[in-house]
């Protein structure tokens, strides 16, 4: 049984990283080869020249997996004694169960409670927004969240205006108890009018699998791009200056800004907007595409491996996807 102990509120922090990608790498090049694009096409559109591509055999799950158990190494804890895995995704193994649950299973996390948030890309940030909350509250001490993708399989090959686009990977973060509670604010928003404009149509209870679905390729993602880039370049923007006016910072106080790594076109509008500095800013959607709930921590691995992320330093991370969701979190790195 869970039970809240009152008035023993106290602070959260990343407290470890781990991350994955697979081997196989696919260029632009290498699209072009089957599909009416060039390499200068998708390159000026959206900044990306090659993505990570998953086995055939490999899912969600197997490269959740890895990272979560990197991420456990590196916080020095066993898997039995979580008390909580989260994965974020939206290419999970099955409809059911969730991920999570296989994640836990895999990693040895016998004791510990698993669902999976469906949110878009911007799901990594709600998943962490929960598992501070709980850790927060003094329900649970050591939670794990997980975001992890295999959107080579959740895409139309044929289809130029998305596939160019995806890549796969995961990454995970260990959320833990702290004294100075170092995840200072979150901002967590949602238009469901939009969620047209980014969909899989067809697989769940509105429009279950036929043969005219599948032939029809409705069990892939259908964007409509220029609604995307309008929703993401102004929601962005409000969210972060939320969060760190909740705060009580500004722009130039943050070390490094983390946007979900979507298109380069969103990533510099944003940017520009928010007044922040090329400096201020990582992105390296230019090797790994677009990886959904994976691309946040994958982006703070490299970050924190080029030295452009370091102990002490404001970190700013944002989100948009499918929903139309949005979220943003600002953090203390303790790493």
């Amino acid at each position: 049984m869970i039970g809240l102990r009152r008035g023993l509120v106290r602070g959260a922090r990343i407290s470890a990283l781990g991350v994955h990608v697979p081997e196989r790498v696919l260029t632009n090049d290498e699209i072009s080869q089957f599909l009416d694009t060039s390499d200068e096409w998708i390159l000026t559109r959206t900044g990306i020249r090659e993505r990570r591509i998953a086995r055939v055999d490999e899912a969600a799950s197997d490269l959740g997996e890895i990272a979560a158990r990197r991420a456990l190494e590196e916080g020095g804890l066993d898997a039995a004694g979580l008390d909580l895995v989260i994965v974020a995704t939206i290419s999970p193994d099955h409809i059911m169960p969730a991920t999570a649950s296989i994640v836990a299973d895999k990693i040895g996390a016998t004791k510990a409670g698993a669902f999976d948030v469906q949110a878009g890309c911007t799901g990594f940030v709600y998943a962490l927004a929960i598992a501070t909350a709980f850790v927060s509250a003094n329900i649970y001490s050591n939670v794990l969240v997980v975001g992890a993708e295999v959107l080579s399989k959740m895409v139309d090959w044929e289809d130029r205006s998305t596939c160019i686009l995806f890549g796969d990977g995961a990454g995970a973060v260990l959320v833990q108890p702290t004294d100075n509670g170092s995840i200072f604010s979150f901002d967590l928003g949602n238009d469901g009018s939009g969620a047209p404009s980014l969909l899989v149509p067809a697989g769940g209870s509105r429009m279950p699998a036929t043969f005219d679905t599948v032939r029809d390729h409705e069990h892939a993602m259908h964007m409509t791009g220029s609604e995307v880039f309008k929703f993401a370049t102004r929601t962005v923007v409000d969210s972060c200056q939320k969060v760190l006016a909740d705060a009580e910072i500004g722009v130039d106080d943050v070390d490094l800004f983390v946007p979900h790594q979507a298109n380069i076109r969103i990533i510099e509008t944003a940017s520009r907007r928010l007044g922040m500095s090329e400096g201020q800013v990582f992105a390296n959607l230019d090797r790994f595409g677009n990886t959904s709930c994976a691309s946040i921590p994958i982006c703070l691995h490299e970050a924190r491996e080029s030295g452009r992320l370091k102990k002490g330093d404001t970190l700013l991370m944002a989100g948009f996807g499918a929903g139309l969701t949005w979220g943003s979190c600002l953090t203390k790195w303790e790493l």
